[in-house]
């Protein structure tokens, strides 16, 4: 069983990861590709002290770049999308 640092990597920190927090308070974070739900859970509420109602995830596609003559591919990645109960909130801007 992975820890809970593990698990997260980073917090997805862009526009439309705003919007969702500001509108249905849910926060995007980048998870290790072979963590499910449930270990997302627990690590989420392990570290950041909060209470998590649901979790989606997605596998996100690696881009295939090119480079001159050579072609390569961006590594893949999963995206976890989890919904915090009222009253609770993630601030990673609280001392800017």
């Amino acid at each position: 069983m992975k820890s809970a640092q593990e698990i997260i990597i980073r917090p997805l920190i862009t526009e439309r990861a705003a919007i969702l927090m500001e509108r249905d308070n849910k926060v995007l974070f980048e998870v290790a590709v072979t963590a499910n739900k449930n270990d997302i859970k627990r690590a989420v509420e392990e570290i950041f002290e909060v209470t998590v109602t649901a979790v989606r995830t997605m596998n996100v596609k690696g881009k295939v770049k090119t480079m001159g003559r050579f072609s390569g591919r961006r590594a893949m990645w999963k995206k976890a999308i989890v919904t915090l109960s009222e009253g609770d909130s993630l601030d990673f801007f609280e001392g800017a």
